[in-house]
Order: C-alpha cells, then structure tokens, then sequence
C-alpha cells in the first residue's frame, strides 16, 4: 500500500514536470529581460501568439504586446539584444530589478522621487494625461470638474502616482488602492467604487471594451508634478547602458509616440462588450474555456507541481526536525552542547516561517538571495523551495505532536528490547505518528494549492496569475474567476477525497491481537 501510494505521487510530479518542461525560461545570454505586468493595455498586455510584433513572455507560451513592448523593442535593438518579457506584479518589479532578475522595468512607471531613491530612470518616453472612469449610468457621469466627485468612492492602482491624486477630489471618500486596473474595472462594474483615477490610454481601452464605463476629462483637472506625469525606463542604479537608452528614446518623436500609441490602442485585445452581450453566464464560461483552456490547464499544472512537491517536501523535513527532537541527549558535552545549539536554530527557523506571510518569504528569498548573494534562482524551483520549507515549519510542529500522542510506554518497551532511539522511531513511532498526522498533513496540502497564488510575486504563472491574465485579455471578470474558483474547489476537493481514502486503506490493514506464534497467514 505505501510503495502504491508513493509510486502514485512520483508519477503525478513526473508527469507535471514534463507537462511543464516547455515552459523553462530561455536562455538568458544575448536577450534584454525587460519586466512588466502584461496586463495594463494599451501599454502592455498578454496575448496567445507573436502577431502584431508581439514578444515572448519568458516561461510561458504566451507574448506580450503593447505600447511599453514596442518601446522595448527599439531599445534592445539599440542594445544589439533580443528583447525578452519577464512577466511580474507591480509590487515586484522595483525588486526584481535590484535584484538582477530583470535588465529594465518598461511598465508605464513613473520616475518619482521615492522611486529615484531605489533605481535609476532613463529620460520620459511618454506623457501622461491622468482622468476618471466612471459608469455611464452612475451619479458622477456628467461630471466635468474634480469637484463635482464630492462623497464618491474614489480608488486607483497601489503603489502610483495615481493613487496620491484622489486628495484633489475634495469631499471624495478614498478607498484603499487596489493591486492592478484589473481589480478596479470589476469594482466599478460592481458597484463597490464610483470612480476610479487612470491615465487615458487605459480608460479609453476600459471604455471602449464595456459600454457601461465613461472617460472623464478635465479642462482644469489634476494638478500633476512633471516628473509623476512622466514615463520612464527604470534601470539599475550604476547601469551604463543608460546612455544608449536614451540615444534611443531620443530617435522617437513626440509624433512618433501618439502615432504609436494609437496604433497600439487598435491593436489592443477587445472582447466582447458582456453588458450588451445576448449570451448567457453560463455561455460565457464555455467560450472562456474555449478560448483559454490551454493557459488554465498549464496554470493548474503549475500549482499542483508546487503544491504537491512543497507538501511531500515539508513533511519530510517536518518528520526529520521531530526524530531530532526527541533524540536523547549526547554524553559527550560538546556534542550535547552542538545538539542544543541545532535544536536553537530549528526553533529560530520554525518561529520565523510560522511567524511571517508567505508573500514575505517569497520576496526575500527570490530576490533577497540575488541581491545579496547573487544567487540567481529559477522561479519554478525558488517556489517549490519556498513552499517546502514554510510547510517543514508547520509539518514539524504537527510531527512534534503526533510523537506526544503515542503511548510512552512504548518507548519504555522498545529501550527495553535494545532497541536504538533510531530503530525506535522508524519501527514503532513513525508508522503510528505518519497515519494520526495523515489529517493535518492534507490540510496543509489543501492550504498549499490556495497559498500559491502569492508566488505571483515572483513571476511565477500558476493559476491564480493565468486566471488574471486571462480577465484582462477578455474583460470578463466575473466568469473568469468564477472559472478559476471552480478549479480550486476541484482540486481541493479531489485532494481531500483522496487523502481520506488512503487513510480508510491503512485503518483496514490487516493484523490479529492474541494470535499464536504459528499464525503467519494473513488473516482474511
């Protein structure tokens, strides 16, 4: 039965690793690895294939386009360098940057005075107009100066300039800022905001795709810094390609970046307006599937390799700290006094990858281990390391607790046999600790598939940031997710499943109390 189920998981992991194997980063030598969200049209977006000048998008099948890869573009080519998108959250760019996990940061950043402290700008390749979007239906429709949003729930994106405007809407009720523009059209659709603050290539893009939405500019709108209405290159600070950078930026007009930008605002993906639309919900879930099942699948794919490999990881380390736990103490002082000092350190490790987010650990060990140590770790295996040893500090305390359930008489009757600490715990303690944590051990499984969706962060593409990518390329929010939230219930409810049968099957092996020392058959 354990070899069954041993041999079971082996094979799931193979199979997602050579399911996934298509999708390892390229090789990074002779390409400029450019970072952006790729979900923030016309500037930049996701799409399936390399039309429209598209580019790839590193560890995946998918490309990237917009008004942001075009400008790459010029700019590795100035470079003599192929360009490469490294798909990442706003909130981890700055920090794959410092860290050296990207060359530049071309994501419609502006070159603020904060950001000035942290990396270095090249000069402006676009200007832009900040405005409002609204629903055409709602209160604030026929606005037309900044006072008239007085009372109106007012949000933007975390972390931009944007966001520091809403304080010139005077009597507006500022919502906390929300984590891509993603998020803000689905909560003005849904009525949770009023207004949010934007820039006009991506209002025009929200407003062309939904019917319901309208741009608000002003005659006399924000009050807005040069350097914040700006758009700039991020680069490392010391990086002396910033000259050629902006030898090439210097070649495009300000003609030539409108005519680009309306080119890339045609270009851009437009679904299908969903509030004008005749298809029902249900409809719009199939074509969804349809149109993206591929990109599902590999992010399903993804979450489980990290999932299931993080798990089964964790829990060894998790079994490895409780034998040492409870390990007698050595005679010799200088090894009891190193088995003290090792013991100190378990318990420093557990506290601390119990006591902090995960989102956490992934950003300082990803890009914290390069920045300090130039250590340059794949994002795929820096996940499933991430997740084994936050699981390792919670398996390790559901382990501490399954050797405090046992009996201790029986260790006082295997010492008493001459049995070893070793033998002890691998012949009578584990077999009896493995079946009671069995429970605790598929919750953390269970908690593993939903936790995966922070590496995002990190850039790495499970479903969580496939379902994302996929809302921004159709605008349909609430089916996408819907999607997505199905997916997580099928797994976890499978896993579940799973996980109780294997413990029916070893609460029905079979063995006999009393049985006399002839009885060697199997008892049927």
């Amino acid at each position: 039965m354990k070899k069954t189920i041993i041999g079971v998981f082996v094979g799931i992991v193979t199979f997602l690793l050579i399911f996934l194997a298509i999708t390892h980063p390229v090789e990074e030598e002779g390409y400029l690895r450019i970072g952006m969200e790729a979900a923030y049209a016309p500037f930049n977006w996701t799409q399936k294939d390399d039309s429209n000048g598209a580019v790839k998008i590193d560890g995946t099948n998918q490309y990237a386009n917009g008004y942001d890869v075009q400008i790459a573009k010029k700019v590795a080519e100035k470079l003599g360098k192929k360009p490469l998108i490294v798909k990442t959250s706003w909130n981890g760019l700055i920090p794959a940057l410092s860290s050296g996990k990207i060359d530049m940061i071309i994501a419609g950043m502006s070159p603020t005075a904060e950001r000035k402290k942290e990396i270095a700008f090249s000069n402006s390749y676009y200007t832009s107009e900040p405005v409002m979007l609204v629903r055409k239906d709602g209160k604030y429709a026929n606005a037309t100066t900044l006072d008239d949003f007085k009372d109106a729930k007012v949000t933007s994106q975390q972390g931009v300039y944007l966001y520091n405007l809403i304080s010139q809407l005077k009597g507006s009720k500022k919502v906390t800022a929300m984590g891509d523009f993603a998020q803000m059209r689905q909560a003005l659709e849904s009525g949770v905001i009023d207004a949010y603050v934007s820039e006009r290539p991506e209002a025009l893009t929200a407003e062309s795709a939904n019917s319901n939405f309208k741009m608000i500019q002003f005659k006399n709108g924000f009050k807005v810094g040069e350097e914040d209405a700006a758009i700039a290159i991020g680069m490392k600070k010391g990086d002396s390609r910033i000259d050629k950078v902006n030898a090439a930026l210097a070649n495009i007009s300000t003609k030539e970046q409108v005519k680009l930008m309306d080119d890339m605002v045609t270009k851009q993906p437009v679904s299908t307006d969903t509030t004008e639309s005749k298809e029902s919900f249900f409809d719009q879930v199939v074509n969804i599937l349809k149109e993206s099942s591929p990109q599902f699948l590999r992010g399903t794919g993804m979450t489980l390799l990290i999932s299931m490999t993080g798990t089964i990881a964790g829990l060894i380390i998790g079994l490895l700290i409780g034998v040492y736990r409870t390990a007698p103490k050595a005679k010799n002082k200088f090894l009891a006094g190193c088995q003290t000092a090792f013991g100190w350190f378990l318990n420093v490790y557990i506290e601390i990858f119990r006591g902090t987010p995960m989102i956490v650990q992934s950003m300082v060990i990803f890009y914290g281990s390069a920045q300090a140590f130039n250590i340059s770790l794949d994002r795929t295996w820096a996940a499933i390391f991430i997740v084994s040893i936050n699981t390792g500090a919670y398996m390790s305390e559901i382990v501490r607790g399954g050797i405090l359930a046992v009996d201790p008489g029986q260790f006082e009757a295997a010492t008493a046999l001459g049995m070893t600490h070793g033998q002890t715990m691998r012949k009578v303690v584990l077999p009896q600790v493995v079946r009671n944590i069995l429970p605790a051990t598929g919750n953390e499984f269970v908690i593993n598939i939903k936790d995966t969706s922070v590496l995002n962060v990190i850039s790495v593409v499970e479903l969580y940031f496939t379902g994302n990518t996929v809302a921004t390329q159709n605008y349909q929010y609430f089916p996408t997710f819907t999607i997505i939230a199905v997916i997580y219930f099928v797994l976890t409810f499978t896993i579940t499943r799973i996980l109780r049968y294997i413990e029916r099957r070893l609460d029905s092996d079979t063995y006999t109390t009393g049985a006399n020392q002839m009885q060697v058959n199997e008892v049927k």
